[in-house]
């Protein structure tokens, strides 16, 4: 939740090869007052089942930078054993080519900022989502 002094955060993960959420995917979240501060982890959660990050925790008043760091490669390790495990037909490597996506983006005080991620084995897009 915003108020007036600080911006607030959410996000969620689509995995675009197989047109369903990505959950479990590990999340941290850091800010930071400028672009020449420190910046400050303020801690981390993990996607639900439909893909949504909904307990990040709060930013600290004066957060002009944040930043997402997303912990892909574990969920493509536990797919691709999955996928193994149901002896699906291989047609291409499943691994994580990005083993970790990093968002970074400016804020203002007072605006909810939601980013989503749409992920595959390959490549990935971000936007600023509603």
């Amino acid at each position: 939740m915003s108020t007036d002094t600080t911006a607030s955060v959410s996000t969620h993960i689509l995995d675009t090869s197989v047109g369903r959420p990505a959950a479990a995917v590990a999340i941290t979240l850091a800010a930071r007052g400028g672009a020449g501060a420190p910046w400050e982890t303020l801690g981390g959660s993990a996607t639900d089942a439909d893909g949504r990050c909904k307990d990040l925790p709060a930013l600290p008043e004066g957060t002009t930078q944040v930043r997402l760091d997303f912990e892909t490669e574990a969920y493509f390790a536990a797919k691709k054993q999955a996928e193994a495990q149901q002896d699906a037909p291989r047609v291409r490597d499943s691994g994580a080519f990005f083993p970790e996506v990093t968002v970074t983006f400016a804020v203002v005080p007072g605006e909810h900022y939601h980013v989503p991620l749409l992920l595959n084995p390959f490549g990935y897009s971000v936007y600023r989502g509603s």
